[in-house]
């Protein structure tokens, strides 16, 4: 995946639709929020076993799908503009939680 290429696409497609000014980091990340929301409610009263069996079903998993998608082009658009480059924060960020959650006995 190329987010680069991915973040292009998305401030294209802003601006064709003259989005910009709607675009703020604030403004993406309660969308990002409302995206999340509807992820979560697809599984909120599943059991473990049946959230793990969604896969199977082709109407529920498109729509987790969908909803992954939405919240992944949400963070995409909030790294974009707040100026986040995901490669150096993850690549942090993993040596951070290595360092906050020791493999035990290691």
């Amino acid at each position: 995946m190329n987010t680069a290429a991915l973040q292009a696409t998305l401030r294209q497609f802003a601006a064709d639709r003259q989005w910009q000014s709607f675009h703020t980091p604030k403004n993406l990340s309660t969308a990002l929020m409302v995206e999340a929301a509807e992820l979560a409610e697809i599984f909120q009263w599943l059991t473990p076993e049946q959230s793990m069996a969604t896969r199977n079903d082709p109407v529920v998993h498109e729509q987790v799908c969908d909803e992954v998608a939405d919240v992944l082009l949400y963070l995409l658009q909030i790294a974009d503009h707040a100026g986040v480059d995901l490669e150096a924060a993850v690549a942090a960020k993993l040596r951070k939680n290595a360092v906050k959650h020791p493999v035990p006995g290691g």
